[in-house]
This record gives structure tokens, sequence and C-alpha cells, in this order.
């Protein structure tokens, strides 16, 4: 099942104002291949459009959409860090669910999310295993005080405020991440937007985050980087995804992209899943002692 991938850039084009007027549009009558084609479609487009996109659980899409995992294994690698923690904060935890697997969690762990609907599922999950969520916006500054922890840990952040980690991050402290790649699912979302720009591709490179984290005084320690494959296997899984991880086609609603949806539809039947690539990379930062 996929994972979350990247935010928008802010340089990211919106698409073509009448999404009918794109060259993957279906054409207006919305013709299948058989009724049954049509009906299949209307199922599971209804369904993937009720179906509820709180938290950041993505089990709804297990056999209907894949992911390769990168190898190094992000949870587990966590898990280890944690259990040698003394004092651990998990940056935009989703509904909690990475850190929730961690089979031991440090004496005070601490995690932040700005969605509610996901601040209140993380509190319902973390807070029996010790935990406390703090409701605050994705920006800085980050409401704890100087050198609060020795490990910070975030995966697939939307942003890195690499100054506010080392901020808060005790001298040898670490910054533990696995974030999303340039261009990742950019086949699906140019596949709704069209062709984006090369700086848009270019957009959470990984060079990038090295030199931020150099910029804020931390020395990076680990860096890795893979390209993996993702498959849908159904247009419901699209519609799904979409509207979960609202910022790879932002605005995107069922009805305004019903004709390209119908067009994926009848070419997932006729090809198979429609294939994307997803870019993932690992980042460990330490603060000098």
């Amino acid at each position: 099942m996929p994972e979350p991938s990247a935010p928008a850039p802010s340089g990211r084009t919106s698409g073509p104002s009448n999404p009918s007027s794109s060259s993957n549009s279906a054409d207006s009558s919305g013709s299948f291949a058989s009724r049954a084609s049509r009906d299949r479609f209307e199922a599971l487009v209804a369904e993937a459009d009720a179906v509820s996109v709180d938290g950041w659980d993505f089990s709804w899409l297990d056999g209907r959409a894949t992911e390769e995992r990168p190898s190094w294994g992000y949870a587990r690698a966590m898990a280890e860090r944690l259990g040698r923690a003394h004092a651990a904060l998990d940056l935009q935890t989703g509904g909690g669910e990475v850190l929730a697997a961690a089979p031991k969690l440090p004496p005070v762990t601490v995690a932040t999310e700005a969605w509610p609907p996901n601040v209140a599922r993380a509190t319902a999950l973390l807070h029996p295993l010790g935990a406390v969520v703090v409701a605050d916006a994705d920006e800085p500054p980050l409401p704890f005080g100087d050198a609060a922890f020795d490990l910070v840990v975030s995966r697939h952040p939307v942003t890195t405020w690499w100054e506010e980690i080392a901020r808060v991050l005790t001298p040898g402290g670490t910054y533990f991440s696995q974030q999303v790649g340039p261009a990742s699912v950019f086949e699906l979302v140019e596949y709704f937007l069209g062709p984006q720009p090369p700086e848009v591709r270019r957009g959470r490179h990984p060079d990038d985050a090295v030199a931020a984290a150099t910029a804020a005084g931390l020395d990076v320690v680990d860096l890795r980087s893979e390209t993996l494959r993702t498959e849908f296997r159904d247009i419901g899984a699209v519609v799904y995804f979409l509207r979960k991880v609202i910022w790879m086609v932002p605005g995107f609603t069922v009805e305004q992209y019903r004709p390209q949806l119908a067009a994926l539809h009848r070419r997932i039947e006729a090809e198979g899943p429609f294939r994307a690539r997803t870019a993932r990379f690992l980042i460990e930062a330490r603060k000098p002692r």
C-alpha cells in the first residue's frame, strides 16, 4: 500500500482549469467498454469517495495498491533509537501509528501533530503508551525549550524546520527521518495536472536537506536514497490516495476529475495496474557536543 508522498511545492502548477480539456481526459460521453465496466467504475469510485480518510493508516489500500519499501527499514531503525533514548520527540506524527509500533518508548516521549482529526487519533493511541501528543501547527517555533530531546524523529514530514530541530536537540542528540524525495508519484500527479516544471520536479532533493541541516549546525552522519515502485490496481485506490494525500492533486474531488478517472479506469482494466515511481531518502543528523 502506498505511503504518503510529498506535499506540493509552492511552484507546482495547478493543472487545467477545466479538467475535461486535459489530453488525458475521457470523452464527454464517459464511454466504457461495457455496462459492467461502467458499473465497476461507479461502485469503486463511490466506495473510495465515501470511506473515511482520517488518520495516517493506509491499510484500506491492502490488496488494491502496493508500494515497495526502502531497504533500510525506517520503523525498525527508529524503534532501535527510541529504545536507547531518554527523551524523544516525534514530529508530525499523523495518527501516531509508527511511533506506537515501537516496542519501547523513552521515559519522556512527545509527539506533535497539526491536523485535528489526527491529533485525536494519536492521543487515543499514544496516551496509553505514556506518550504525550501536542497539537502544534507545522511552523516554527516548536513549543519546547532548548536542548529538550536527545532524539527527534519524523517520517515523511511536510516541512523540516532544521533550525528548530537543532535548537531542541541536546548536544550529541540525533535527528532521524525518512523523507519523500523529488518527483515522487509524479506519474499520477502529472496524469491529472499535466507536466510539472523542472524546479517543481526537483523539489525535496536530499542534497537540499543536507545543505539545510549543515546550515543549522548539524552534522549529517547518514544519507541514503532509493527509487521504488508503486502500483494502483483499481480506480478506487487512486481516489482514496488522492483524497487522503491532499497535496498531490490540490483540490481533488471525484466530480471535478471524473473524466480523467473514467479514462484511467479503462486503462487499468485494459493494461493492468497504473505504475508510478516513489522516491524516498533517509537522513540522520547529529548535533555536535
